[in-house]
């Protein structure tokens, strides 16, 4: 048997040939990445590349005006809507209309229980009489009071007079020796005596008018106001036969005869059903930029009023902001109670812009992919945007006047740049 021998020898390998052998090595993968990346790109391009027509939504940049708007929600009520309440704690005694009835100004609606009313009515005229009574005699005691006080005050002007003439009588006689100047003295002494007493009276009267005046003022105050008193108890007895205070058409009425009502609650409402006006709600995240006499549309079964807002409520309820809006033609055909609204509250308004039919397509962003048709070759094209609202949205940029475009939802076909629709 016969061995070969073999011998092996170690060789060093240059680093030339290894950067070679690693350059192939990454350009090998990067080719097979590249060729994968192509073939991916291609089986997407062929998976659509057809489609037909009637499967989009397709329509014209047009030109014209452009809002942008706030969304609320709301309801048509009548614009004139009164509530009568009860003008006295009594009970329901009679009703004579019943809910839907139309009355007429005047009308009699239902009437309350007057007993209790008039009897407390009847107390208190009594107790105005006797205070009209009252005020009468002390203006007669006043009037004599001043004129008792007039007639001491003239009569002792008259003595003072008599005691005056009666010391020049006794300074003559003092004069000739008839009398002593003790008695002199005595009768200036009677004089200054007398002169006190009638200033006294004179302060009296002077003090009793100015009493006397502000004394009846204040009984006249009182009995004025017992009378007012008197007159809303008679205004409140009249009221207890609630009437119409306008033409109208009852939308709820309290029936129950025979049930406690408490003042000030509400019994009857009467409603115009010729005029209309929203009351409408939207959130509360809005309600800084909601202000009185903003423009609005109002949108029933796909027509569209104008109007504005005319009165916004104070307080916030389930963080919502309510607010009423004044229609432009509050009797239009339309218009019904309780009927559901959209409501467009226009915050910014431009003229002749383009713009395009907002649909699923149209996304949230200012800047988007939009597919462009011409002819049956659709492509795919970065547009900007402007304004949006829930009918159109402003195209600001890489769109032109008449071309069409796509608004449907185009998930399915976002990986294609450009494909091709079938036409009928």
């Amino acid at each position: 048997m016969m061995y070969k021998k073999y011998i092996i020898m170690d060789r060093n390998i240059s680093g030339t040939e290894q950067s070679k052998s690693k350059y192939l090595k990454y350009l090998k993968y990067t080719l097979i990445i590249v060729a994968f990346i192509v073939a991916l790109y291609f089986l997407r391009q062929a998976l659509t590349k057809k489609a037909a027509e009637k499967d989009f939504y397709i329509v014209n940049v047009e030109r014209g005006a452009m809002q942008s708007t706030l969304t609320a929600s709301g309801v048509v009520v009548p614009s004139f809507e009164r509530e009568l309440n009860a003008p006295v704690a009594t009970e329901i005694k009679r009703v004579i209309k019943t809910s839907g009835e139309f009355v007429k100004r005047g009308d009699l609606i239902l009437e309350l229980d007057q007993e209790f009313t008039q009897l407390t009515f009847d107390q208190l005229y009594d107790e105005l009489q006797l205070k009209r009574n009252n005020v009468d005699k002390l203006k007669l005691e006043y009037d004599k009071t001043l004129k008792d006080l007039d007639y001491r005050d003239q009569i002792k002007s008259l003595q003072l007079d008599e005691l005056s003439a009666h010391l020049k009588d006794q300074q003559r006689l003092e004069e000739v020796g008839g009398a002593t100047a003790e008695e002199v003295e005595q009768s200036e002494l009677q004089l200054k005596v007398a002169n006190l007493e009638k200033k006294i009276l004179e302060n009296e009267l002077q003090f009793r008018k100015s009493v006397n005046v502000n004394e009846k003022k204040g009984l006249e105050l009182e009995y004025t106001i017992q009378e007012k008193r008197l007159a809303e108890l008679r205004r409140k007895l009249k009221e207890t036969s609630v009437k119409a205070p306008e033409e109208g058409v009852i939308t709820w009425i309290n029936k129950d005869i025979g049930r406690k009502v408490q003042e000030g609650e509400t019994l009857v409402k009467i409603a115009n059903l010729e005029q209309f006006r929203v009351e409408a709600s939207s959130s509360d995240r809005n309600s800084n930029k909601i202000e009185v006499g903003m423009p609005v549309r109002v949108r029933i079964n796909r027509i569209d009023l104008k109007g504005s807002i005319s009165t916004i409520l104070p307080a916030l309820e389930n963080n919502t902001i309510k607010f009423f809006i004044q229609l432009e033609e509050p009797n239009a055909d339309l218009l019904r109670p309780n009927i559901r609204a959209e409501v467009f509250i226009i915050t910014d308004n431009k003229d002749d812009v383009l713009r395009l039919k907002n649909g699923p397509g149209i996304k949230g962003a200012n800047s988007q992919y939009l597919y462009v048709v011409n002819g049956n070759k659709v492509t795919k094209r970065r547009i900007t945007k402007g304004l949006i609202n829930s009918d159109y949205v402003e195209i600001v940029g890489n769109l032109k006047e008449g071309e069409s475009v796509i608004i449907s939802d185009m998930t399915d076909y976002e990986h294609l740049d450009e494909f091709i629709i079938e036409k009928k």
